[in-house]
């Protein structure tokens, strides 16, 4: 039977969440890059954008317009499913142009041999 959230493993992933949350707001494409899963079966839905393939999520973030990403995270969810697969879920606010704006992010992790990876991920903003 399946372990269903083992306190370590959702530590384990909480804390490599929280990694790739300071990336994403310091815009540090290397770590962001490392903990998403190198390969073409990777998948990002974005605001505007799908995203399939590691090559296509690095050029999306590298061309990135506004690339410093201000928000704060609510409602964190890490649920892990045994010692190797885990969803990350939480709601985030920003302000874009000035409107505040709701959204939330979904996120896959899968630990291969050498580490977790972001397997698929979602972000949407609620309608204003």
């Amino acid at each position: 039977m399946t372990l269903v959230n083992d306190p370590a493993v959702v530590k384990e992933v909480t804390d490599l969440y929280l990694q790739y949350e300071a990336a994403l707001t310091n815009n540090n494409l290397e770590v962001m890059d490392s903990l998403f899963w190198d390969a073409p079966e990777v998948v990002r839905f974005g605001l505007a954008e799908n995203l399939y393939g590691s090559e296509e999520i690095r050029n999306f973030r590298a061309s990135r317009p506004n690339p410093k990403i201000e928000r704060e995270i609510s409602n964190l969810k890490v649920v892990t499913f045994g010692k190797d697969a885990a969803t990350v879920t939480l709601e985030f606010r920003r302000i874009i142009n000035g409107v505040e704006r709701f959204g939330r992010q979904s996120q896959t992790w899968y630990r291969f041999l050498e580490g977790w990876k972001v397997v698929s991920a979602h972000v949407s903003l609620l309608p204003v």
